[in-house]
């Protein structure tokens, strides 16, 4: 069931006048029973996945809690991990590793290890999966207790609105959230609202109403010139921050008429004045995972220059290939991992931050604005190995940039231009004022009428009939 459907507004609509005549223990059960139902519209035969990550680690968290034994405990861990990252290995990775065995053996003359795999990849497994191991590494940790009632874990676990994209919760933020009773509030649901709003302007009147440009020139690179490609490049970054964004910027709305808060996962991170804010600024809850979970562990910036741009490449390297089951999805994590290393040798010590900076000077404020230019366009170049299939494909794309040719289409500059423009009408405000919407208290009534009907406009106009599902559903 996609979010940007009129099957999902009757579905919510329904949902949450159940939830609201219901007390808090039975909100709970429903919304559990509502989140098996919501997953079992995309192929019920996966359920079984979920759950079982679910059973599993209910039982390893509560044998983690109580035991005292280091070698035990671990034993433990290990019974987590590899079933949760076997299972995902089973359905994500085999064929993809299959079909590199293939080819490497081809390469020396040896026949194929096996014929091509082709397995079906269970909606969401990368975010569940991901959020069940955080909690049972905090819980191996001691930093999280294991919640002792199994419907609140499995809760926790199958949340609808963060299901299949994400974030990728915290334990320590979302379970709380889920056990404590709630009252939901006039704001939450008029700021839970708007955010929805946000998302399906990002989502259908932006990323989808590119779609078709990107697709047409990303499918024949040969075809276009450089300055063409160039575009094809921007709008795939407008695509990608627009769908993602949105589907995020709606699944808290949702959550919020629910009175559960979910974390920001994206703060305009193509505002930002270098890689590493970029990264503090996109994909929050998978960047801070890819911290905590394995940069960290690993030894962070703890063991030296050379062992911290180890640590950094092999984190961003395990990122991409998170992302898919292709060696591009790899190109493009080694891309970031050595950026933020050469970032890491120019900064050294000091510290990054991902707020705003003051502008006092215009020259300030144009280097500012430099840095955020260099930024984006070093970003661009990573998304042509995200959205390229093959290395073929990406090479060719590569070599037509150079080329150095500008005859370009007038609609297709047009077309950039407005998209460019709009989202930076969406990011600026909220970039500021340091808040997740563009429409806060202090706007003026007819600015914020006006801003939300010029919205509902776009979406009636450029949506109208047209239903894509979200980029990030194939990881």
């Amino acid at each position: 069931m996609l979010f940007n459907t009129f099957a999902f507004i009757v579905f919510l609509v329904i949902v949450l006048g159940a939830y609201y005549a219901l007390a808090h223990r039975w909100q709970n059960r429903m919304l559990l029973a509502v989140s098996y139902f919501f997953y079992a519209c995309w192929d019920w035969r996966f359920l079984s996945l979920l759950a079982a990550s679910t059973i599993v680690d209910y039982c390893v968290s509560h044998a983690l809690y109580r035991s005292t034994v280091p070698a035990r405990r671990k034993a433990y861990l290990l019974v987590s991990i590899i079933i949760n990252l076997g299972v995902l290995c089973v359905f994500k990775y085999l064929g993809f590793f299959v079909e590199s065995m293939n080819g490497l053996l081809a390469s020396f003359g040896f026949g194929p290890l096996s014929a091509p795999l082709q397995v079906i990849l269970p909606v969401g497994i990368s975010f569940y999966t991901f959020q069940t191991m955080g909690y049972t590494i905090d819980v191996y940790r001691r930093q999280q207790k294991p919640e002792s009632r199994f419907v609140n874990f499995a809760l926790y676990v199958s949340y609808f609105p963060q299901l299949v994209a994400g974030p990728i919760e915290r334990a320590r933020n979302l379970l709380p959230r889920i056990c404590d009773k709630r009252i939901v509030t006039a704001e939450q649901i008029g700021t839970g609202i708007q955010l929805m709003l946000m998302g399906y302007l990002k989502k259908v009147a932006i990323a989808d109403a590119v779609a078709p440009y990107v697709e047409r020139i990303f499918a024949d690179p040969s075809s276009q010139s450089s300055l063409q490609l160039l575009l094809g490049l921007y709008l795939f970054a407008i695509q990608i921050y627009g769908d993602f964004s949105g589907y995020s910027d709606i699944a808290r709305g949702v959550s919020r008429l629910f009175g559960i808060e979910l974390m920001i996962n994206f703060k305009q991170p193509y505002l930002s004045a270098n890689i590493t804010e970029f990264w503090r600024r996109w994909h929050i809850s998978l960047s801070t995972w890819l911290r905590d979970y394995l940069y960290i562990p690993l030894g962070g910036n703890r063991k030296g220059t050379l062992n911290t741009y180890r640590n950094l490449m092999l984190t961003m390297l395990i990122g991409g290939l998170w992302h898919g089951a292709s060696w591009t999805f790899v190109i493009w994590g080694g891309l970031h991992g050595v950026y933020l290393s050469l970032h890491k040798f120019y900064t050294g010590d000091r510290k990054v931050t991902a707020s705003h900076p003051g502008l006092p000077t215009w020259g300030a404020a144009v280097r500012w604005l430099a840095c955020v230019i260099v930024t984006f366009h070093l970003v661009c170049l990573t998304w042509l190995f995200f959205r390229t299939p093959s290395f073929e494909l990406a090479w060719t794309y590569l070599a037509g940039l150079t080329h150095g040719t500008t005859a370009c289409e007038l609609r297709l500059l047009a077309v950039v231009g407005f998209y460019v423009l709009l989202m930076l009408i969406i990011d600026i405000p909220c970039w500021v004022r340091n808040n997740e919407l563009p429409i806060t208290a202090r706007t003026p009534w007819y600015v914020a009428g006006i801003a939300q009907a010029a919205a509902v406009i776009l979406l009636s106009f450029i949506g109208e009939g047209h239903v894509a599902e979200f980029i990030y559903f194939q990881f």
